[in-house]
């Protein structure tokens, strides 16, 4: 097609938004109530949303661990970062709650609800439920990401996935931005912000002294894929691959890895996060990992702070079972050796 190597519109290809519009409909979002931008991955719609809500010296409620991309667009806007530790449900409460009594008041709180990255987990309905309860009247926007949500390991979960932004809750501003990168892949740049009109103007604006528009190569592309219905089939071929993975390195991981490190099978996603005990440094495993041909990211990278760093994420997504089997052998060797020198 003659367009794909052509400019095209800010908000994106009057075509894709259509077909993602269809398609995001059926996931239940409130596509008709709100406005739809293509971004250039959606770590841009972040970025973008970032610049439309911070100034210099502003708060952002982040997660702990958080993931990086969000850090640095955050970051970048001069924005104060407050930082809420995880439990295995989400985001905790009680910290939530004092963190939106500051004064100043937060401007907005940035979450990954849907097999976070880098912790794996996926939040409770109920945390879900209780968190937007907590917001309601505040003004505190909500970052909701969802790069990971379709990518569920276990059906019983699908009722867990519902986007808070399809809850449409009263009295709580939801920005809802997600991915063609997990699914279609990373190199396609494409992913989308759900948002309201006043947010959407504001958006475009950005979007427009940044880069004018998103390639329209790749947006044509992701059209044809969800206009002849291959997204679906898609998914459920590449589910069962990536939840094979993940349980093979569960199995490696319980065989081989010594006591005293903590992880939670994942149920979705691409990621499983290790806690070391509290005196190891991960970045001391991971030179000993990288000489044995292993790598994996340590967890200081994903803490706002730059200062917890006795946690790693570990990726199954593109490594085959033999190579899972290599990597986690050296990885536990190099957490063994680190406990003995430490």
């Amino acid at each position: 097609k003659q367009q794909a190597f052509q400019y095209g519109p800010t908000a994106g290809l009057p075509s894709l938004l259509e077909s993602l519009e269809e398609y995001l409909t059926k996931k239940g979002l409130p596509v008709s109530e709100n406005r739809l931008m293509i971004t250039t991955g959606s770590l841009q719609a972040i970025n973008i949303l970032a610049k439309a809500f911070l100034d210099p010296g502003d708060h952002a409620l982040v997660e702990n661990p958080c993931f990086i991309g969000a850090i640095s667009a955050f970051q970048s806007c001069q924005a104060n970062l407050d930082a809420i530790d995880l439990d295995s449900e989400g985001i905790q409460l009680k910290a939530l709650e004092k963190a939106l009594q500051n004064s100043p008041r937060p401007k907005l709180l940035y979450l990954t609800p849907y097999f976070h990255n880098p912790a794996g987990l996926l939040y409770s309905q109920e945390r879900k439920d209780d968190l937007v309860e907590m917001l309601r009247g505040t003004d505190v926007m909500l970052l909701e990401d969802d790069a990971y949500g379709e990518l569920f390991f276990y059906p019983e979960d699908k009722a867990r996935l519902t986007p808070i932004k399809s809850m449409n809750p009263d009295g709580v501003e939801v920005c809802y931005t997600g991915s063609f990168s997990k699914i279609l892949g990373p190199g396609f740049r494409l992913g989308w912000m759900l948002v309201s009109e006043e947010i959407y103007r504001k958006c475009e604006l950005i979007k427009q002294s940044i880069d004018a528009c998103s390639p329209s190569f790749t947006q044509v592309l992701a059209d044809e894929f969800l206009r002849q219905g291959a997204i679906f089939p898609y998914l459920e071929t590449i589910r069962p691959v990536y939840k094979s993975r993940a349980e093979d390195m569960v199995e490696v991981l319980n065989n081989e890895l010594p006591k005293g490190v903590e992880f939670e099978a994942p149920r979705g996603g691409f990621y499983i996060w290790l806690r070391l005990p509290e005196h190891l440094n991960a970045t001391k495993v991971l030179q000993r990992a990288i000489d044995g041909g292993a790598v994996f990211v340590v967890g200081k990278t994903f803490d706002p702070y730059g200062q917890k760093n006795n946690t790693m994420r570990l990726s199954y997504c593109n490594t085959p079972k033999s190579d899972i089997q290599k990597g986690i052998s050296v990885i536990a060797k190099s957490i063994m050796e680190e406990m003995k020198r430490a």
